[in-house]
């Protein structure tokens, strides 16, 4: 068994940080959007959510003024499946105790693979706001309750996650560009190939339950 840090322990460091935020509305309105009891819903703008407050904070002191997406990913998941990273920060608000499973990007081998055994997990708590930088590599949250759903925000640029209108083949790394401003590496196990996304996530396909709380 592996570790599971929380975002407080100094081992979040490389992966990201905790912002400062108070999040409760937020955490308030997202306890009121769908949550899956057997899948993972993620849905990039949620117009309720960016009519709060801390949408303008997120925006202007989160991304600097660019124009953000507020929305969420929610659901039951405790298995890896893929890991995708963006060429920006993504901000994520707990809403709920919930685990992430984060990578390095540094570490994705020449040929655009990367293996599982260098994912690491923590625990992000209720009401948590953390920036996970764009070197960075994660994907969908995990249940840390398994009696109930997990809920998350998730801030990123405008336009991210959407379709792509094209996908170029100029560079190595096109192979992994999944949808725009998102660069994905999927499992075999994870069913994403025959949505167009690459295949190069080695090793087992871990889940939460290869990890233990320290102590």
């Amino acid at each position: 068994m592996k570790p599971l840090y929380t975002v407080l322990d100094p081992e979040f460091a490389p992966y990201g940080r905790v912002l400062p935020l108070d999040t409760a509305d937020l955490v308030s309105a997202l306890q009121t959007v769908p949550a899956p009891a057997d899948d993972v819903l993620y849905v990039p703008s949620d117009t309720a959510l960016e009519a709060l407050e801390i949408a303008r904070i997120l925006e202007n002191s989160g991304f600097g003024g660019l124009p953000i997406q507020l929305g969420y990913c929610n659901g039951t998941n405790e298995a890896l499946n893929a890991v995708e990273y963006h060429r920006c920060s993504e901000i994520n608000v707990a809403a709920t105790d919930l685990i992430l499973l984060l990578g390095l990007q540094t570490k994705i081998q020449g040929t655009g693979t990367y293996s599982s055994q260098d994912i690491q997990a923590f625990l992000v708590p209720k009401g948590c706001a953390i920036e996970v930088y764009a070197t960075t590599l994660h994907y969908a949250p995990c249940c840390a309750d398994k009696t109930e759903p997990f809920r998350c925000a998730v801030v990123l640029p405008r336009g991210t996650n959407a379709p792509l209108e094209c996908r170029p083949g100029t560079l190595p790394e096109d192979k992994l560009l999944f949808a725009r401003n998102k660069w994905l590496i999927a499992h075999p196990e994870s069913g994403l190939e025959s949505q167009g996304a690459y295949l190069g996530l080695t090793g087992e396909n871990v889940s939460v339950r290869d990890f233990e709380p320290r102590g």
